[in-house]
């Protein structure tokens, strides 16, 4: 299985875990998937009144400068601790 295989598997299994996971893991997932997928984030920080926008854009710039290879190898490890964590 390719890493970009394992990557896509890991991130249709976090869809399916039983319990939600905290706000904290689903940040560093947000923005290790986006990171993995997109590149660095390219547009301004939403406003202050967008809670929700602020979190995802805050955990992705986080990971700013990060390979793609990288960010996939850390969302896989993410998504599997969770996944063990919580159960499908």
């Amino acid at each position: 299985m390719t890493l970009k295989d394992e990557f896509e598997q890991c991130a249709e299994d976090i869809k399916r875990v039983k319990t939600r996971p905290t706000d904290k893991e689903l940040g560093d997932l947000y923005g290790l998937y986006k990171q993995a997928s997109f590149g660095d984030i390219n547009f301004d920080r939403p406003g202050f009144i967008e809670l929700t926008a602020k979190a995802k854009w805050d955990a992705w710039n986080l990971r700013k400068g990060m390979s793609e290879e990288d960010a996939m190898n850390a969302y896989i490890s993410v998504a599997k601790k969770v996944i063990e964590k919580y159960g499908m």
